[in-house]
C-alpha cells in the first residue's frame, strides 16, 4: 500500500514499531516504579517532588503542578493528600486566592528525592541509555522533536478550529 492510497490506515510497519514503542516505554516505566519503590516512592511520588525541586522557591500552585506533571487536577489533589500524610510535601493557602493551594516540598521530600535520584538515574542510564549507540540516540532524540512538533501543531490548529465554531 502507498502512502497516498489510504493516508488514514495504519501500515503493517507503522502498527509494529507503535506497539514496540507502547510495549518498550511500559516496560521502561515498570522497571523504573520497581527501582522507586526501593526508596518507598511511586512514580507519581517521584514526578511531584521533581516538580518541586525544579519550582522558585520549590513551591508551586497546585494547579500549576498539574500542568507540570501533566495530571488531572483531582489526581494531584487525592495523590498531595497521602503525600502530606508521609511528610513530603505540605498544602498552604494561597495568598490571594482562597480557593487555591500551594504546594511546598518539605526537608523530607527533598531527603526522600535526594535519595531516590543517584539510583534512579543509575537505572535510566542502564535500561535506556546504555542500550542506544550515540548515533541511535542522536536519531531518537531527533524523531521525539519531530513527534511532539507534531503534536503541539496538531493541538494548535484543534484550538483555532475549535474556536472558529458557531
Amino acid at each position: 500500500m502507498t502512502p497516498t492510497e489510504n493516508a488514514e490506515r495504519l501500515t503493517d510497519h507503522e502498527l509494529v514499531v507503535w506497539r514496540s514503542l507502547l510495549d518498550t516505554t511500559g516496560d521502561l516505566r515498570r522497571l523504573l516504579s520497581s527501582e522507586l519503590q526501593k526508596v518507598d516512592l511511586s512514580p507519581g511520588d517521584y514526578a511531584v517532588l521533581l516538580a518541586l525541586t525544579e519550582a522558585e522557591g520549590r513551591t508551586l500552585r497546585s494547579s500549576e503542578l498539574a500542568d507540570a506533571i501533566d495530571w488531572e487536577r483531582s489526581r494531584v489533589s487525592h495523590h498531595l493528600g497521602r503525600m502530606e500524610k508521609r511528610g513530603l510535601i505540605r498544602r498552604t493557602e494561597c495568598p490571594g486566592d482562597n480557593r487555591g493551594a500551594l504546594v511546598v516540598l518539605t526537608e523530607g521530600g527533598l531527603d526522600a528525592i535526594r535519595r531516590a535520584s543517584g539510583p534512579h538515574l543509575r537505572t535510566v542510564k542502564r535500561l535506556f541509555a546504555d542500550a542506544l549507540s550515540p548515533d541511535q540516540l542522536d536519531a531518537l532524540a531527533g524523531a521525539l522533536d519531530s513527534i511532539r512538533t507534531h503534536l503541539d501543531r496538531t493541538a494548535a490548529d484543534q484550538q483555532t478550529s475549535e474556536g472558529n465554531r458557531p
